[in-house]
């Protein structure tokens, strides 16, 4: 098969994993397109769709459109998308700049309902007796917009919020009132985590306001404090109580399940809680039943098995007298980053339906041979919930290269000087002229090991004194120039041999973008996350490059060199030349690029490395026309604000700076006028956004 230039196969020449049979279908008209455009010489947005996998990932939220702009599809409706370019220009006209996160209010309602259809129709098919409820975890983002929304649908939805801190309680109690309407007071709330007597405390009294909220039990002395709290203000409670089961998870939060999990009661623990419970006359007030297997579970076997446990812990506790109503499968639904629907740490072998349809079918089966009613279904889903809502875009700074061309002029001029100076040209070099002159299809392999082992002798030539600085650059020239021509001609046979492996890595180039990775992609940073990354523009030309992706950040650890792919561990990405201003302007042509899948958890990571702040968020929703509008602007983090997240004063650095200036132009090194524009630089300095702006 062939395939586009810069798409490479497996050395064993298949995918990773299978695909679904939707995504097989897509999968296989993208392929023939490109095999079309590639051998006529065309480029189409449907090849870089297939290029980028953005069907895959995408999961009809993301596509392009006949301009070669990405779209983003907020109902997965075809004739209603947003231009996420037109976006970015009409923001730039009302002069908010990238870096932006936007925020798609549509997609994130799309979602929600989504979840709530998968459950509802597993629920009619199996006839299943009791309800659903999803209940979104506020740690997975916090942003208020966000939780607001998810909040107003909630009500509609039988959804709920959950709480894992103090901090948390006290904005779900605001959240839920803010929600009004007549099911607010019957919104499930879940506090998880630990707690101490205010924390329940609060908890008791907000059932006394009216909310259903449900307290989950960690250790055995948070109990103890419910029942105390209870008791001094009359209130019979829901008690929920977190098992640790022996089941273990999978990927990455694996050890947030089983045994030597952080949270929960074993066993008998909860033996310990149920006489405790009956021996206080509230045996009745345990309502729930808790467990968590991790998040992102990219194996629906794991979560089985999980959910089997914990459903005979349900049954047998109903039977000893428990007031159990609820079961609650904690979080763990994952996101699909790479598309490839396979059990590994950025996908998942599952789709939503199935998910939904295994966990009914099982909590039905368990309770069915035990004789106990079916409980209401409560998931913790929070990532698979946000996940699709937000983009980021970042505008391209610059970018460092290794050219494919070497300067024959200029090398040849060097090989000359230096035989007139009285030396000889090195046999290094000789060797990689001739390497480069003559490498052709029939003898990559060898030309490769030639001008690898040359190129290593030139530089030790050079470390010993041997090597003058101008030949050592000439080498440099021709061994990058070797490598690119390698990697073109086996880019036309749709495929790179193992000894070139390391090549396309070796020879990417670097693109500087306008962002801080600590600040909206920490987990890629942290735990090697992959996110799906392409540009959003001049999708209907050939990327004809080769990229790693850097921050602004003065860190070694701020660039992006591994990304989505179902082949396994691709380490630059393709993209489009980056041309320079016309004329005599300075910069480079503005080429952004978007970041897709972050709403869960980037946002309330991101930290202040380099004082690098907030981006602006802009929420986007599209009326029944298809037209895009904008429903509110967050404006990012300034120069003061992150100052004084870390106690500066904005007035004692501007009195300094013109104490300073003053006595400068006192002793003649500054004039007054230079004095005032750099006074009013860093005015506007400290007011400005914490990024660059054009």
């Amino acid at each position: 098969m062939i395939r586009p230039q810069g798409s490479f196969i497996n050395r064993d020449g298949v995918d990773r994993a299978a695909r679904s049979p939707e995504s097989q279908t897509v999968h296989e008209m993208a392929t023939i397109s490109a095999r079309t455009s590639f051998l006529h010489g065309q480029w189409t947005a449907s090849d870089s769709a297939q290029l980028y996998g953005i069907a895959d990932w995408g999961k009809g939220y993301v596509s392009f459109n006949a301009a070669g702009n990405a779209t983003v599809l907020p109902t997965k409706d075809p004739s209603k998308q947003i231009d996420l370019h037109e976006v970015v220009q009409g923001l730039k006209e009302r002069g908010v700049h990238t870096p932006v996160l936007l925020r798609f209010n549509d997609l994130l309602a799309h979602r929600l309902k989504e979840i709530r259809k998968a459950f509802d129709d597993a629920i009619a098919d199996q006839g299943y007796q009791g309800p659903y409820s999803c209940v979104y975890p506020i740690k997975v983002n916090q942003q208020r917009h966000i939780c607001e929304q998810i909040a107003s649908l909630a009500v509609d939805l039988n959804f709920g919020l959950e709480a894992g801190s103090k901090p948390e309680l006290l904005a779900v109690l605001g959240l839920s009132a803010v929600a009004g309407g007549p099911g607010v007071n019957g919104m499930p709330i879940i506090c998880n985590g630990f707690k101490d007597s205010e924390f329940i405390e609060t908890v008791t009294l907000a059932t006394k306001l009216g909310r259903n909220i449900i307290p989950v039990v960690e250790k055995f002395s948070e109990l103890e404090l419910v029942v105390k709290h209870a008791k001094a203000y009359n209130v019979r409670p829901k008690i929920g109580l977190r098992v640790k089961l022996s089941a273990r998870g999978a990927g990455r939060w694996e050890g947030s399940a089983g045994v030597r999990s952080k949270f929960g009661l074993f066993v008998s623990e909860v033996l310990k809680a149920v006489e405790y419970l009956k021996q206080h006359g509230m045996l009745d007030c345990l309502n729930l039943i808790h467990c968590h297997v991790g998040s992102q579970l990219y194996d629906i076997r794991v979560l089985k098995n999980a959910i089997n446990e914990l459903t005979h812990v349900y049954c047998e506790l109903h039977k000893m007298g428990a007031g159990l109503t609820m079961l609650d499968i904690g979080g763990g639904m994952g996101v699909d980053y790479d598309g490839s629907q396979s059990a590994w740490s950025s996908s998942i072998n599952y789709s939503v339906a199935e998910y939904a349809a295994d966990v009914v079918y099982r909590i039905k089966s368990v309770c069915d041979d035990a004789g106990v009613p079916h409980p209401m279904i409560l998931s913790e889903s929070g990532r698979a919930m946000v996940a699709y809502s937000s983009v980021l875009v970042m505008d391209v700074l610059g970018t460092s290269r290794f050219e494919s061309d070497p300067d024959m002029p200029a090398i040849e001029a060097a090989m000359k000087r230096e035989t007139e100076k009285g030396g000889d040209v090195p046999q290094p070099l000789k060797d990689l002229l001739d390497c480069y002159r003559n490498l052709g299809d029939r003898n990559t392999t060898e030309c490769f090991h030639d001008a690898t082992q040359a190129r290593d002798e030139a530089m030790s030539l050079f470390s010993l004194g041997y090597m003058s600085l101008e030949m050592r650059a000439a080498t440099e020239q021709l061994f990058w120039a070797i490598g690119h021509k390698i990697i073109a001609l086996c880019g036309r046979k749709g495929e790179l041999p193992e000894d070139f492996e390391a090549l396309p890595e070796l020879l990417s180039d670097i693109y500087f973008c306008n962002f801080s990775l600590f600040q909206s992609m920490p987990d890629s940073w942290a735990i090697d996350q992959l996110f799906p990354i392409c540009p959003i523009h001049r999708l209907n030309e050939q990327p004809t490059r080769r990229a790693i992706l850097a921050d602004i950040t003065c860190d070694s650890d701020g660039k992006i060199d591994h990304f989505v792919d179902k082949r396994v561990d691709k380490k630059c990405l393709e993209l489009h030349e980056v041309r320079d201003l016309p004329g005599e302007a300075a910069g480079v042509e503005p080429y952004y690029v978007g970041v897709f899948l972050l709403g869960a958890y980037q946002e309330i990571l991101g930290d202040l490395h380099n004082l690098l702040g907030d981006t602006h968020a802009v929420h986007l929703s599209i009326d029944e026309s298809g037209a895009w509008e904008i429903e509110e602007v967050i404006e990012g983090d300034t120069v003061e604000e992150v100052l004084k997240y870390v106690q500066y004063d904005p007035e004692d650095l501007k009195r300094a700076m013109r104490l300073d200036i003053e006595a400068a132009c006192r002793q003649g090194r500054i004039t007054l006028a230079e004095g005032k524009s750099l006074l009013k630089f860093y005015d506007d300095g400290l007011e400005g956004y914490t990024y660059l702006e054009e």
